[in-house]
């Protein structure tokens, strides 16, 4: 297996493990990047393409190298990994998202089924909360508060961090996520909170037509296992899988027991 090659010269700027074997494309949360999935943090890029798999880490609009795209909402996140996967030349991928990179994954599938072949969904939802748009404002007002009182994001980041991850989290761990949110730009921050406030994909999950792991963390408070299991059994043929103390940050909180369920995962159903 070749070393970690970065790419910006892409449609989204992504670091590529493995020249060999089937595309597996990787999409981060509103408080990570391209980095998440890297070998200083979860070590999963890496982790797959030993497995025999060509791994894709990208940065989605607005974050690390890729520039940000107007409007900032799913559809046009969506578009951007479609363009993504047009620029590596593959006609098909398996895709996994954590948080928000699920939410883009499943408005992908939506819009491209057949650019998908199978998928992976970690500690997300396939929907933002209520449908009556109150619970939406309030969770915006309660994360964009500090921001709008001028603390930026190195402040804001700990304390986020810490609420995401699970209290059994090793300390190093919660600090890297936390220095990983903290680099996200303040604007884009601001935008992909207010794109994923606005998601539902609840009517699209019986469409779903491939082979699907949903794996949650039991210490998971934002994408709680009972929403993750519920979403399984709205999708045929869906795998559920629960990880013991792990939170909503799961491949950065427990690299090892979620790199082994994802690799075992795509051997099955690509190989």
């Amino acid at each position: 297996m070749s070393g970690a090659i970065v790419v910006r010269d892409a449609p989204l700027a992504h670091i590529r493990w493995g020249h060999a074997g089937p595309f597996v494309v990787l999409l981060h949360g509103v408080g990570g990047s391209r980095e998440s999935w890297g070998d200083a943090i979860s070590g999963t890029g890496r982790a797959i393409a030993a497995a025999g798999f060509t791994a894709v880490a990208a940065d989605l609009p607005g974050y690390g190298h890729s520039p940000t795209i107007e409007p900032y909402d799913m559809a046009g996140l969506a578009a951007r990994v479609h363009a993504l996967l047009d620029g590596l030349g593959a006609a098909s991928v398996a895709i996994v998202g954590h948080s928000m990179g699920g939410m883009v994954a499943l408005e992908l599938m939506a819009c491209a089924p057949q650019r998908v072949n199978a998928l992976v969904l970690i500690g997300t939802s396939p929907a933002f909360g209520r449908n009556d748009g109150l619970w939406q404002r309030q969770f915006l007002a309660q994360r964009l508060g500090p921001l709008d009182a001028g603390a930026g994001m190195a402040a804001l980041a700990p304390g986020l961090v810490m609420g995401m991850a699970s209290h059994r989290a090793p300390h190093d761990a919660v600090a890297r996520a936390a220095l990983l949110m903290s680099a996200v730009p303040e604007a884009t921050y601001r935008r992909a909170l207010a794109a994923t406030a606005g998601f539902d994909r609840r009517g699209s999950l019986a469409d779903l037509r491939v082979p699907v792991l949903c794996l949650a963390g039991a210490d998971d408070r934002n994408a709680p296992p009972a929403v993750m299991q519920g979403m399984a059994t709205r999708i045929p043929g869906a795998e559920y899988r629960c990880l013991p103390h792990v939170g909503h940050l799961a491949h950065m909180e427990a690299p090892a027991p979620v790199n082994a369920a994802l690799v075992e995962f795509l051997q099955r159903h690509l190989h």
